[in-house]
This record gives C-alpha cells, sequence and structure tokens, in this order.
C-alpha cells in the first residue's frame, strides 16, 4: 500500500480514489496521453493541423423549450405557439425569441439545427448520456463523454487537463443512469476536472490549487520524492498499469497546485470588471468567462452546466407546477442569465480571434411538449429540439434542418446524437472512424458506425 497522506489508502486501477492523492477532491487525473497521441497521429486517426481547436460546451440542463427560444411557430395555435413572439436576428432570415435578444445580437456567428432526435427515454439523465456521449447507456457499457475521448487521443497540453467541467459535474437526473460526464470505459484517469466552486462567489478559489491545511508544500514535495524513491525501488509495480494510473494522478495534483499556469488560468480577479460583468454576475456567467481564460491557456475541453441538476434549483425544466418554473418565468430568470452569457462568450472569443479554432456547442437532453400543459409549462420531448454550433470551423447564421409546424418532429434532415457528436471530433481534428480501446479489449468505434459530421455546417 502506497500512502500519500496520514489518513488515506491508494487503490488500484479503476478504484484509485482522488483523495488518496494529495487530498484533492475532484481531480481528474492527467491520464497517459502522450503514448496515445504519438499512435493516432501515425495512424493518422487525428488531424494535426487542428491541434490549435479546442471546444466549449454548454449543457443546457434542464432542457429549453425550442418553442419558446431556437425555434419559434407564430403561426401555429396558441396552445403550441405560447406567449412569446419572435424576433429578427442579425442573422438574415433567422428569427429567434423575444426572450434572447443578446443572442439574436450575434445570431450571424451560430448556425442552429432544428432537427434534433433521440430514442432514448424522456428522462433527463439518458438524455445527457446520449447527447454527451452519442450512445445509451445499455449492456453496462460507460461510453466516455466526447471530451474525454479528446483527451486519450490528443493528450494535455501544458499543466493543465486537457478536459474541466464547470461548476461540477451534474446531479440526479432521476432515472439513476450514468450522465455521461466521465471517463467511462477508458477509465477514472480520462474523467474531467471538476472545478467544484462557483466562480460568482467574491472569495472564489478552486479547492484542487490550494495545498490542504493539513498537507502544507513542503511536505508535498517531500512525499512527491520519497514516492519517486519507493517507486524505482518496486520495479515490477511501476511497470504495471495500476501504478501509472496512481503516479499520473499524483504527478496532476503536484503540477496542478504548483503551476503558475494553472494559477494564472483559473484566476478571474484578473479580468476588468466591466468585462466580468458583461458576462454577468452570476454562476452561469462567469462560469462562461471562466471556460474563455481555461481555452487561451491551452485547455482543449471545457464542459459548462447550466445548472447542476433538475430537482434543488430553477431550470430549463418548465413544467409549470412547483418546484418547477413556467413558461413566462423562464422569461425572467433562466433565460437571461443565459442569453446575456452566451452571447458575451461568443462576442468575446470573436474579438479576440479565439472563435475560427473555438467551438462552441449548445446542447440539451430534449426539447418540450409542442402543447402547453395544464400548469402552465411544458413537458419532456426527446422527439424534436434544436442544437446550436458556433466557431471552431462551423459557418455562422444558418440553419440545418427544420421540424413540422409544431415544433413535434423533425420535417427536414433529421439529425441524431451520433452526429453531433461527430460534428465535434471532425471540428477537433479527429476521424470519426477512429476506434478507442473498449471494455475488455474490444477496439470500440469512436462513433457508431453509419454516422459522420453534419456536414452542411462546415
Amino acid at each position: 500500500m502506497l500512502e500519500l497522506h496520514g489518513n488515506g489508502s491508494a487503490h488500484t486501477c479503476d478504484g484509485v480514489t482522488r483523495r488518496d492523492f494529495l487530498q484533492v477532491g475532484t481531480l481528474g487525473a492527467i491520464g497517459l496521453g502522450l503514448p496515445q497521441l504519438l499512435e493516432a497521429r501515425d495512424a493518422g486517426l487525428v488531424d494535426p493541423a487542428k491541434d490549435n481547436r479546442s471546444c466549449i460546451l454548454i449543457f443546457n440542463l434542464g432542457a429549453p423549450s425550442q418553442l419558446d427560444t431556437f425555434d419559434m411557430k407564430p403561426d401555429a395555435p396558441v396552445e403550441i405557439r405560447g406567449p412569446f413572439k419572435p424576433i429578427a436576428t442579425k442573422a438574415s432570415g433567422i428569427q429567434l425569441s423575444e426572450i434572447l435578444p443578446r443572442t439574436a445580437s450575434v445570431a450571424d456567428k451560430i448556425a442552429l439545427v432544428r432537427s434534433c432526435f433521440h430514442r432514448g427515454a424522456a428522462v433527463h439523465d439518458a438524455g445527457w448520456q446520449i447527447m454527451q456521449t452519442g450512445r445509451l447507456f445499455a449492456g453496462g457499457i460507460n461510453t466516455p463523454h466526447v471530451g474525454s475521448a479528446l483527451w486519450y487521443l490528443r493528450g494535455p497540453r501544458g499543466d493543465l487537463p486537457a478536459h474541466v467541467v464547470l461548476p461540477e459535474t451534474m446531479g440526479r437526473g432521476g432515472g439513476n443512469l450514468p450522465n455521461g460526464q466521465a471517463g467511462g470505459f477508458l477509465g477514472k484517469g480520462y474523467d474531467p476536472f471538476a472545478l467544484m466552486a462557483d466562480p460568482s462567489k467574491e472569495k472564489f478559489q478552486v479547492p484542487d490549487l490550494l495545498p490542504p491545511a493539513s498537507l502544507p508544500a513542503a511536505r508535498i514535495d517531500r512525499r512527491r520524492r520519497m514516492r519517486q524513491a519507493v517507486e524505482e525501488s518496486m520495479t515490477q509495480f511501476e511497470a504495471s498499469e495500476s501504478a501509472r494510473l496512481m503516479s499520473a494522478h499524483f504527478d496532476t495534483a503536484y503540477r496542478l497546485m504548483t503551476s503558475p499556469q494553472a494559477r494564472e488560468a483559473f484566476d478571474l480577479s484578473k479580468e476588468p470588471t466591466r468585462i466580468r460583468e458583461k458576462y454577468g454576475m452570476n454562476r452561469l456567467g462567469q462560469c462562461c468567462l471562466l471556460a474563455r481564460r481555461l481555452i487561451e491557456s491551452g485547455v482543449r475541453f471545457v464542459t459548462i452546466n447550466s445548472f447542476l441538476t433538475v430537482f434543488d434549483e430553477i431550470t430549463w425544466d418548465i413544467h409549470g407546477s412547483k418546484p418547477f418554473t413556467s413558461i413566462e418565468g423562464m422569461k425572467t430568470v433562466v433565460a437571461p442569465m443565459y442569453d446575456q452569457a452566451y452571447a458575451a462568450l461568443v462576442e468575446d472569443l470573436s474579438q479576440r480571434g479565439l472563435l475560427n479554432d473555438t467551438l462552441v456547442v449548445n446542447l440539451a437532453e430534449f426539447g418540450r411538449t409542442p402543447k402547453v400543459n395544464p400548469a402552465g409549462g411544458r413537458d419532456h420531448w426527446p422527439q424534436c429540439f434544436t442544437v446550436g454550433f458556433a466557431g471552431g470551423g462551423v459557418k455562422g447564421g444558418q440553419v440545418v434542418g427544420a421540424s413540422d409546424p409544431i415544433g413535434a418532429v423533425p420535417a427536414e434532415r433529421p439529425v441524431e446524437p451520433p452526429e453531433v457528436v461527430a460534428t465535434i471530433f471532425h471540428s477537433l481534428g479527429l476521424k470519426v472512424d477512429t476506434h478507442l480501446p473498449g471494455p475488455a479489449g474490444r477496439p470500440f468505434p469512436l462513433v457508431d458506425s453509419g454516422f459522420r459530421e453534419i456536414r452542411e455546417l462546415f
């Protein structure tokens, strides 16, 4: 047993616990990216010309109503179209809801896919899983998050993890299913780094960048050197996969806590007040700003959860009756926060010359029912919804696909989750016919056979 602090114990393989390594509670380990990266390049599975590409994935947890946001139906009956009016946008011929005026001002940079659907159950975590991995959770196989697959194939840049989740991974969704925000069968070494803090708080600090009080910096360095000496005397153990994974966890923790690059990237106090206020002084707004800083600092993939669960806070989950919000309530609470943060992010990336190399993806677990329910809300509807893309080589100011006259089903160019995931991989320079090392060592296709990127976007 290899102990790194007084009360901890080190487990091996997938049993490794993060607190067993420097008490870094939410750390996703660095993984063994360089060998895989070199192998992938040699095999032609990644495009070296796109190595500078990054992605910010905003997951609109709770699921926005397509009819009240991105896919208005002003000519439908009132019980279908809802209370909001469409407005013109900066993209010719594209209208959005009046509750998204700032998004309308950057619509020329956004491509909307209005014909997305999936075949999963109409429960939140089923949608979370399929939209972030391209697959339903079935047969006990937990497919890696798209950012974790990128981590495996591309490796990290510098001292920062390749995949970061802000502010933390999703909570409960009601279906008792994996949420899709993990390394899956690639192993815990490819779990994302989760912030576990609210960046809008006045004294915001990243817990994993701070040495724990019980383990001062000098002791951390001594234990690092002691661990190194112990491992050098354990040749057989050191050659094992378990040892390499443990070493990766420890080394990542050490590098994050001692890295000026990491501290600088997470330090929102470096941003002018006017920029912070432009994004919105709330959790989502500051997460979007922090995502931009992380991308600038070299992080390859940032996932932002607009909310953490559908049970303990107001979200896009607009069933109408308490504790959920109504369609009208969405106008005053949820939409303004999202509208400000998202538009500021797209505009800021564009002004800084980062948008072309940064794909910004807007996803949700499903859409909402075409007909308003008796409680004044809309219920779960995986049969049709809208997803959005900006930057990363995507041509903005366009709409791909269309829903029927009441926003119930795709009428043109149906798009399924594997195509959404393939589009992300394509933008980031990964070949969709790449294979990962799957369960039991069998090759596992990055994207299900028969699915490719949404080519109309590029």
